[in-house]
C-alpha cells in the first residue's frame, strides 16, 4: 500500500467554507486525502505520523498569479533599487537612496569589470528623487566607451549611456515611440517600452525577459518557498526552445518546490504562430508545469510615465504613454486568442488600457461566446467602478497590484495621479463589491515576493510614508488570504486543484510561524514563513531547517 503522511499543526486553515479549520492533514501520492483530526481520519488505514509541523500554522500554499520567474535570475546582476531587498538566498542588498549612490554604485562594479562586457544592473527608480529621471551626463560618468543597460524596476523602461546610443544608432532622427529626448531633440539615454528597448537589446543583448535558464528557475523555487508560495506564473515568457526545455527541466526535478504556469509572450510573433506554439507547448504539461495562458502587452508603467491614461491624463502633465501594439492590433490578437480558446491575461495599468481591453473582450464575447473564459485584467490599476461593473457582468477577473500602495503609493498621489484617483488605485474593495473574482499580486522581481506583505497592502493600504492612502478599498485580513490562495487560483484556472486543503487537491501548503488571522491586522506581512510543503515535499525556507 502507498503509503501515506499523516501531518499535525497547531492550526491548519484550509480555505474550505464547509470545513474552515484542522490539526490534521493526510497525505497519499501528493494529494490530500483527508483534512480534520487524527481520529476522524484514522478510518483511512496505517499512516506515518509527521509532528515537524505541530507548533506551526498549515495554509493553502500561496497562489502567486502575477510574478516572473526571472526573479530567481536577476540577482546574477547588481541591484540598484531605491529600498533594500533580499535575494533569494536570503542575502542583503541594500538600496541606493539617490541618483548619485546609483552612480557610485555603477561606478565600483565597472571597475571591477572585464574589458568588453557590457554593465547590466537592475531595480532603477527615478521617481524616488524628486521626479529627477537618469539623463546621458549622469549614466556616462560611469562610463562612455563600455555598453551600460540599466532596468528600471517596473520593467518597462530601461536607461543607456551613449556607447549604447551610438551602436544603436538612436539619434535625433530616430523616429520611434519611446525614444526620450530632451527638450533640444536630443536622446536622453532613457527607452521606455518594446520597440525602443529592442533597438538597445539588439546590440547587447537582453539578460533580463528574453528567455529563461534551468539556474534561473531553480532559484526561483528557492524565492518560492522562501515567501510560502506553491503556484506561480511567469507572466512574460518567451517560448524558445532553450526556454521550454528549462522549464520541463526545473518542473522535473526531484522535489522542485513549485507548480509553474508561464503565460506565452504575445507580442513575439504572428497570432496564429503563436496560438500554434501554445498548442504545441501544452504537450510538456506535467504536475508542475502547465502551459495554458496567454500574455497581452498593452501599455506601460504608471511611475515609468508609459502607461496609458484617460482623460486628463498625468498629474503632473506628462505625455500619455505608450501603446506596446498599435490598439487596432491589439483588439485583433485578443479576438484571435480568445477563438482559438486561450485564456488571456492582460497587463493594463492606466484606465484607458482597461477600457480598450474591456472592450476587446466584449467584442470577443459577442462574436463568440465562452463561458467561463476567465480572461484577467492583470493590475488594472486605474480602473474605476464603472469599469469594474463591466468586467463583473462580462466575467472578467482582476488581479490587482496591491504593492504598489506602499511602494508608490506617495508619488502616485503628488505626481502621476493626483490625490482622488491615487485614492481608487487597486481598488480592491470596489472590485468585491461588484462581484469581480479577484487576486492580488507582487508582479516579482518589480516588487519582492510575499502574498502576505501583498495581503497587507491590501488590507491596510498604507504607503511607505505611513499614511492611508483610499481608506474605503481597504479589504477584510479574510478577503486578503483569499485573493492569495483560492481567488489566485480560480483567475489561473487552477481552483480544482490547488487554493485550499481538501480532498483531491494537490498536498501544497504555505507553512507559517504564526496563525495570520489572530495577529493584528498591522502585523500581517510580519508573520514568518518557514517554508512550504509541494506535493507532500517540505522546502523549507533559505535559513530555515
Amino acid at each position: 500500500m502507498t503509503d501515506t503522511i499523516l501531518y499535525s499543526a497547531r492550526k491548519i486553515i484550509t480555505m474550505n467554507s464547509y470545513a474552515p479549520t484542522a490539526t490534521h492533514v493526510a497525505v497519499r501520492e501528493g494529494r490530500v486525502l483527508g483534512v480534520g483530526t487524527a481520529e476522524s481520519l484514522a478510518g483511512w488505514g496505517a499512516m506515518t505520523p509527521d509532528d515537524r509541523f505541530a507548533d506551526k500554522t498549515l495554509m493553502p500554499g500561496f497562489v502567486e498569479g502575477h510574478c516572473h520567474a526571472k526573479e530567481g535570475g536577476m540577482w546574477d546582476y547588481p541591484f540598484v533599487g531605491y529600498l533594500d531587498r533580499r535575494d533569494p538566498d536570503g542575502g542583503h542588498w541594500p538600496g541606493a537612496q539617490s541618483m548619485e549612490a546609483v552612480i557610485d554604485r555603477l561606478g565600483q562594479i565597472e571597475r571591477g569589470m572585464e574589458d568588453g562586457k557590457t554593465l547590466f544592473a537592475w531595480g532603477f527608480d527615478p521617481i524616488y528623487f524628486d521626479g529627477a529621471r537618469m539623463t546621458l551626463a549622469d549614466i556616462d560618468r560611469v562610463s562612455t566607451t563600455r555598453p551600460i543597460v540599466i532596468l528600471h524596476s517596473n520593467g518597462h523602461v530601461i536607461n543607456v549611456n551613449s556607447a549604447v546610443l551610438s551602436a544603436a544608432s538612436i539619434t535625433r532622427e530616430t523616429n520611434v515611440d519611446g525614444v526620450v529626448k530632451d527638450a533640444s531633440g536630443a536622446p536622453t539615454g532613457e527607452l521606455a517600452e518594446q520597440a525602443a528597448k529592442y533597438m538597445a537589446y539588439r546590440v547587447t543583448g537582453d539578460p533580463f525577459f528574453k528567455g529563461i535558464s534551468q539556474h534561473d528557475l531553480m532559484r526561483f523555487g528557492q524565492a518560492c518557498a522562501n515567501a510560502g508560495v506553491t503556484t506561480a506564473t511567469d507572466l512574460f515568457a518567451v517560448f524558445t526552445d532553450e526556454s521550454l526545455a528549462a522549464y520541463s527541466g526545473a518542473s522535473r526535478s526531484a522535489g522542485y518546490p513549485v507548480r509553474l504556469l508561464p503565460a506565452m509572450n504575445t507580442l513575439d510573433r504572428p497570432a496564429e504562430e503563436g496560438i500554434a506554439l501554445l498548442a504545441e507547448a501544452k504537450r510538456q504539461n506535467n504536475p508542475k508545469l502547465i502551459y495554458r495562458l496567454a500574455k497581452i502587452m498593452t501599455d506601460g508603467s504608471i511611475q515609468g510615465m508609459s502607461a496609458r491614461m484617460k482623460w486628463p491624463g498625468y498629474y503632473n502633465g506628462m505625455p500619455n504613454g505608450v501603446w506596446n501594439m498599435a490598439p487596432e492590433q491589439l483588439v485583433s490578437t485578443v479576438q484571435a486568442y480568445h477563438v482559438a480558446g486561450a485564456h488571456l491575461h492582460m497587463h493594463v495599468n492606466g484606465d484607458e488600457a482597461s477600457e480598450l481591453m474591456i472592450d476587446a473582450i466584449d467584442t470577443a464575447l459577442t462574436a463568440h461566446p465562452r463561458r467561463d473564459h476567465r480572461h484577467t485584467l492583470q493590475h488594472c490599476q486605474m480602473a474605476d467602478e464603472s469599469q469594474f461593473r463591466r468586467m463583473a457582468a462580462l466575467g472578467i477577473c482582476a488581479n490587482l497590484f496591491a504593492n504598489h500602495i506602499y511602494y508608490w503609493g506617495d508619488q502616485h498621489r503628488d505626481i502621476t495621479m493626483g490625490p482622488d484617483r491615487a485614492a481608487r488605485m487597486d481598488a480592491c474593495a470596489t472590485a468585491l463589491r461588484h462581484g469581480v473574482a479577484m487576486a492580488i499580486h507582487s508582479d516579482a522581481p518589480v516588487t519582492p515576493l510575499g502574498p502576505l506583505f501583498t495581503a497587507w497592502c491590501a488590507v491596510n493600504r498604507l504607503t511607505a510614508s505611513g499614511e492611508v492612502l483610499g481608506g474605503a478599498e481597504r479589504i477584510p485580513v479574510a478577503a486578503a488570504l483569499h485573493a492569495i490562495t483560492l481567488g489566485a487560483a480560480y483567475t489561473l484556472g487552477m481552483d480544482h486543484l490547488v487554493g485550499s486543503i481538501e480532498p483531491g487537491k494537490w498536498a501544497d501548503f504555505a507553512v507559517l510561524d504564526e496563525d495570520p488571522t489572530t495577529v493584528a491586522p498591522q502585523d500581517l506581512k510580519d508573520v514568518p514563513v518557514w517554508g512550504t510543503v509541494t506535493g507532500g515535499a517540505p522546502t523549507p525556507a533559505a535559513g530555515r531547517s
